[in-house]
């Protein structure tokens, strides 16, 4: 009798990120053009399959501003390409948006070592995402954000699990059929089969940053983050950010550089706040508790009577 594959066999053989990709089966006899036109063509397939899923892309926005007005976290939760996604969402956002460094935190299958070098075996380890997530005092208005491309990641739908039994909001993100998922909410963004059988680093890699992006940068303006389409809570932690700081005055504001570096050092180096100042023409303490009163959205605090 001949042997039955085992059941993990059976469902990743069912995935379509597994199945065998028709457009590029001569892949290996190509030439180096032939190649890089194959993967550009595939790549086209990402942004349109992302667009189809905005409605849920939206609904994880709404419970990640909701979950950050209360007060909660954000945890991307995943392994290999995912979970290394994951920490450069997490890293890019202090920067860009001058959150605190815990707001968007990752937790990569492996720990830290496995962003930089792989380690495939540990995205089965259960218990280490329950024990990860246990460090964390995971708490009910947090938000955990699992990714994986193949859907059933053990590592991620571990920590799901976890987080669901302490009340948390969760949101998952795959590149399969959303079947047997248990989350609030579930994006599946169809990009088929890969250029090469099963290496989700590339169509699913990139569909899955492209909706980071999204979640995180759309979160960040409804939060205040962003004025016109201007970062005006940056935090200026080099010389370049420092320059964009005061470009970012000058472009609000359409005062000169001399003016934009006395307002920014007035405001104490905040950006929205020097905006405020000048553009309203008050002090530093109007102009952030005009701010506060509006929920730190410069527009509205541009509006609001003095």
């Amino acid at each position: 009798m001949s042997k039955q594959p085992p059941q993990v066999f059976r469902e990743i053989a069912d995935l379509p990120t597994e199945a065998i990709n028709p457009r590029t089966i001569n892949l290996d006899r190509s030439s180096t053009l032939e190649i890089l036109r194959m993967i550009n063509r595939e790549d086209r397939i990402v942004a349109p399959a992302v667009g189809k899923v905005l409605s849920h892309i939206a609904r994880a926005v709404e419970i990640v501003v909701s979950a950050i007005r209360k007060g909660g976290r954000i945890y991307y939760v995943g392994a290999g390409t995912s979970g290394r996604l994951g920490v450069i969402d997490a890293a890019e956002c202090p920067p860009t948006f001058g959150t605190p460094p815990e707001l968007f935190q990752a937790i990569v299958a492996g720990g830290r070592s496995a962003v930089f070098r792989a380690k495939e075996g540990a995205e089965d380890r259960t218990g280490e995402a329950r024990r990860l997530l246990a460090r964390k005092h995971l708490r009910k208005w947090d938000v955990v954000i699992g990714l994986a491309a193949c859907r059933r990641t053990p590592f991620v739908v571990a920590a799901l699990e976890s987080a669901k039994k302490v009340g948390a909001r969760t949101v998952y993100v795959t590149c399969n059929p959303r079947g047997g998922i248990d989350a609030d909410v579930v994006i599946v963004i169809d990009v088929g089969p890969e250029v090469i059988m099963g290496s989700t680093r590339m169509k699913c890699g990139t569909a899955e940053k492209m909706v980071l992006n999204m979640i995180s940068t759309a979160a960040m303006v409804q939060l205040g983050k962003v004025y016109r389409n201007l970062m005006v809570d940056l935090m200026a932690t080099s010389e370049k950010l420092r320059q964009r700081s005061l470009r970012t005055v000058m472009l609000a504001t359409g005062c000169s550089y001399d003016e934009a570096t006395r307002a920014l050092k007035a405001s104490g180096g905040s950006v929205k706040v020097a905006i405020v100042m000048m553009l309203k023409g008050v002090g530093k303490r109007k102009a952030m508790s005009l701010l506060k009163r509006c929920e730190g959205k410069v527009h509205l605090a541009l509006e609001e009577e003095r």
